[in-house]
């Protein structure tokens, strides 16, 4: 008799876990803490199921995935938006924490995601620090935004906290080194990608933290990943437009700034970029082929250990 293997999934929310099976149901909920976390590990050992999957929820799944790592189970963090768009596909229209987790044991019973690798303890560190300097700087902009619309007096006590704000970004600043520092494989892959011409200290902290896999995967998977290679949109005779869609919106923001200092001040980039444009093409088009080549040459890069050369001048 053939035994059906059997997938989890898991709804996490700030206070608790809520549980599904598929084919065969585990309804369940723990609460999201220790105690919880541990009940939970200790009901689905026993079951030994094929997969759990859980939604990225910007970090609160983190100690669950670990805890069920930790107990030599296969846990799989999907997209939300791939697995909402799924369980649509299959009819699940509303949305409770209870059907979120039965439509996520169905979308790892019918896509058996495949596993990756978890960050480790100090990379997590180096991405929350990154993750807080962001915030700090859109609160930044958000205070200089504010400031035009304000009465003096209120303009001094806005002035009082961007100066403050800015202080928190010096810091994090000298936490990101600090901790670039202590690591050799990070100061080595820093080393390298800063001896891009238009690559400052903030993209290479971002690509460190937010983007691992940087000179594991080939170039078109490393485009795909972050989100720059173009998706086709044709049907019978329609020939669409090509765009980019999803993605890590973090590693793309910061390659962009990147790119655009790059075809301004790096040889390479800017010729190439000239190029596109004498071509026809339009300047976003032009600047995303230039974000897709910089990515990639930082790849090649990390992967063969080798620092930027510039062409020869003839």
């Amino acid at each position: 008799m053939k035994v059906m293997e059997n997938y989890i999934g898991i709804d996490v929310c700030k206070d608790r876990l809520d549980v599904d099976g598929y084919p065969h149901s585990h309804k369940s909920s723990f609460t999201n803490d220790e105690a919880g976390r541990q009940a939970l590990v200790e009901t689905l050992a026993p079951l030994a199921p094929k997969g759990i999957v859980l939604e990225a929820t910007g970090g609160l799944e983190f100690p669950v995935v670990c805890e069920l790592a930790r107990a030599g189970m296969q846990v799989f963090v999907v997209n939300p938006r791939q697995a909402r768009d799924f369980a649509k596909a299959i009819g699940l229209l509303a949305k409770t924490d209870q059907i979120d987790a039965f439509a996520l044991a169905r979308f790892a019973e019918a896509v058996k995601p495949q596993p990756r690798a978890l960050k480790s303890e100090e990379l997590l560190d180096l991405e929350e620090v990154l993750t807080r300097r962001r915030q700090l700087v859109d609160m930044i902009t958000a205070e200089k935004n504010r400031r035009t619309r304000v009465s003096l007096k209120t303009a001094k006590q806005i002035d009082e906290h961007i100066e403050w704000l800015e202080r928190q970004v010096k810091h994090a600043d000298t936490d990101m080194g600090d901790a670039i520092k202590k690591s050799p494989i990070w100061q080595a892959k820093s080393n390298l990608l800063k001896s891009i011409p238009g690559v400052g200290q903030v993209t290479v902290n971002t690509l460190l933290a937010e983007l691992p896999e940087l000179g594991q995967l080939n170039r078109r998977e490393i485009a795909a990943l972050v989100g720059i290679c173009p998706f086709n949109n044709d049907s019978g005779g329609h020939r669409g437009k090509r765009r980019i869609w999803g993605g890590r919106a973090s590693v793309r923001s910061v390659l962009y700034m990147a790119t655009l200092v790059a075809t301004r001040h790096n040889s390479v980039i800017q010729a190439f970029y000239q190029k596109l444009l004498e071509a026809g093409k339009m300047k976003k088009v032009a600047l995303v082929a230039c974000m897709r080549k910089l990515l990639t040459t930082m790849n090649a890069m990390v992967h063969n250990n080798t620092p930027w050369e510039a062409p020869a001048q003839t």
